[in-house]
């Protein structure tokens, strides 16, 4: 059966044919299949009394709770607003509170779909491993080829490296505050781990990981399901869970109309706090990216990359909502929940879910159990996030992109990435030695995987609405007349968040408050710029077709 046609909305579905029409496709853009296919995308929901359907979801038998493989989990997984919300609520609580949160939220969702869009729709042209970097360089005209896709690759890579380091070292630290809470309880004064001994539940957090990423990809899928329907299973009995235990909850009138001021930064002006808490948002929902780096693994990818990219966004925006919700629903008392001398250190989410369990039950083991499955749910995020480094770092070392290229983009006989896997692994944990230096320098890392990743999305969007106006072919999923629209729209975002962003957090600026997000960012293009003109230029290229003549 031949492929959907132009301008269809449905994606084909003769699945005999569809090994055949992927390699041929991965074959026209340069590159010979080495990755086993063994993704998918569409979901059937099997009921028993009404017969069996389709949907664009994850394969899922209600009886029985069975997941197959499919693409959408990875950037599901990845996402995790469990992770995101519960990594960066201290930031939205302090700056605005539950007006940056919970309405904060809806400005941001409104615009990150509007870059999911586009990047589905570019990903449905190319669906390569190599994803941005690859698509920067058909989309910016020959000229500008290599050094667009230079940038956008080290961006990409850059920005995902960092993402695995704010992952994995946020479940470390939530670790500690779990130990916390458990040896001092509401008599305080509990084990307070050093940074060292962090550091070093952070290392073994990353080998935990390294091992399982090189597991063959049947395994690597098993688990991007796990983390798929752990992240929806959690915001389910969270969402039900904390309200319904809570003694004491804010009223509505207080999630969605309060506004706080008083951040102890010396920030006063409300539109400067609102822009600055809208950070957690925009943190929470990044690393969707990691479809299109799936795509030589994931049958129908021309279809299922961008189906796996906007159900991702879209199913995320849609339970991170609901979970911010319910958190802020037991949230009393913003200076005490900030307050570095409680209980859970200044956690706030921690503190909040201990006082919840402690007042209802006189035990905060509850909160413990809450804060576990929420570990368990960064975990798993933290597996799907190596597994898009290496593919991305497998990608663009087979471009000759990487130092020491041809050692990373071997595969095993498994078919797997492994020097790769480890490489995303030993940088990870570099990255995050930063910590021992300066707590405010690591929050860099934040801010590289946020502004990083976003910065390389809009690359290639904007040299889809300028450059490659009118030459660009779309894919079976495109957005037709709204397309160069909807891009502006991506572009725009992004680069006005890159803005307020970089905007000092406090005043006086100190060195203990100093925002290192210009320095981060502003590094990483220097670096890959300066790269380019003293040596890059002379021999990369762009994406180079690896197929025997």
């Amino acid at each position: 059966m031949a492929a959907a046609p132009r301008g269809s909305m449905e994606p084909a579905v003769d699945v005999d044919s569809t090994a055949d029409r992927d390699r041929a496709r991965l074959h026209q853009l340069g590159y010979k299949q080495e990755l086993k296919r063994g993704l998918s995308y569409v979901v059937s929901f099997d009921f028993i009394s009404s017969g069996r359907f389709q949907i664009s979801c994850i394969v899922l038998n209600l009886i029985g709770f069975h997941f197959v493989v499919s693409n959408f989990a990875f950037s599901f997984s990845i996402i995790s607003v469990l992770t995101g919300v519960t990594t960066t609520y201290n930031t939205g609580l302090r700056y605005g509170g539950p007006v940056s949160m919970t309405l904060g939220w809806f400005v941001v969702a409104a615009f990150n779909g509007c870059v999911a869009l586009s990047m589905a729709e570019i990903c449905s042209a190319y669906p390569t491993s190599g994803g941005l970097y690859y698509w920067s360089a058909k989309l910016a005209g020959k000229e500008w080829a290599p050094l667009a896709s230079w940038v956008t690759g080290w961006f990409n890579i850059v920005g995902q490296w960092a993402g695995t380091t704010s992952a994995d070292f946020s479940l470390a630290q939530l670790i500690q505050v779990m130990i916390l809470l458990g040896t001092g309880g509401a008599n305080g004064g509990g084990y307070m781990a050093s940074k060292y001994v962090v550091l070093a539940i952070y290392g073994a957090i990353l080998v935990v990981h390294g091992l399982i990423n090189s597991l063959p990809i049947h395994w690597l899928a098993w688990f991007g399901q796990l983390g798929a329907f752990w992240n929806l299973a959690g915001v389910f009995a969270l969402v039900i869970l904390i309200p319904s235990v809570a003694k004491e909850r804010a009223s509505v009138e207080f999630i969605f109309t309060h506004f706080n001021t008083e951040n102890g930064m010396g920030i006063r002006d409300k539109a400067y706090i609102l822009a600055v808490g809208l950070l957690m948002s925009q943190y929470s929902v990044v690393g969707y990216d990691a479809s299109a780096h799936m795509t030589e693994e994931t049958k129908n990818a021309d279809w299922s990359g961008p189906m796996g990219i906007i159900t991702s966004v879209a199913l995320s925006s849609l339970f991170g909502w609901i979970y911010l919700v319910a958190l802020t629903s037991v949230v009393t008392d913003i200076p005490y929940l900030l307050d570095p001398s409680n209980y859970a250190g200044g956690n706030a989410i921690a503190q909040a879910l201990y006082d919840t369990f402690h007042r209802r039950y006189g035990t905060g083991v509850g909160a413990l159990v809450c804060l576990g499955a929420i570990a368990i749910n960064i975990f798993l995020c933290g597996i799907a996030n190596i597994t898009s480094d290496s593919r991305l770092g497998y990608a663009f070392s087979r471009d000759g992109a990487m130092p020491f290229s041809r050692i990373w983009h071997r595969v095993n006989k498994q078919e797997v990435p492994l020097n790769v896997v480890w490489l995303s692994v030993s940088v990870a944990f570099a990255m995050a030695l930063t910590s021992l230096g300066s707590q405010v320098a690591f929050q860099a890392m934040v801010s590289i995987a946020t502004l990083g990743l976003y910065i390389a999305y809009a690359l290639p969007i904007f040299f889809r609405v300028t450059t490659a106006r009118r030459s660009f072919v779309p894919g079976p999923f495109h957005l037709g007349k709204y397309g160069i629209v909807i891009g502006w729209v991506a572009v725009t975002w992004v680069a006005s968040v890159t803005v307020l962003f970089s905007l000092p957090v406090a005043y006086p600026v100190e060195q203990d408050n100093f925002n290192y997000t210009p320095v981060a960012v502003g590094g990483v293009l220097l670096l890959s710029v300066s790269s380019w003109v003293l040596h890059a230029r002379y021999w990369f290229q762009g994406p180079v077709t690896n197929i025997d003549s």
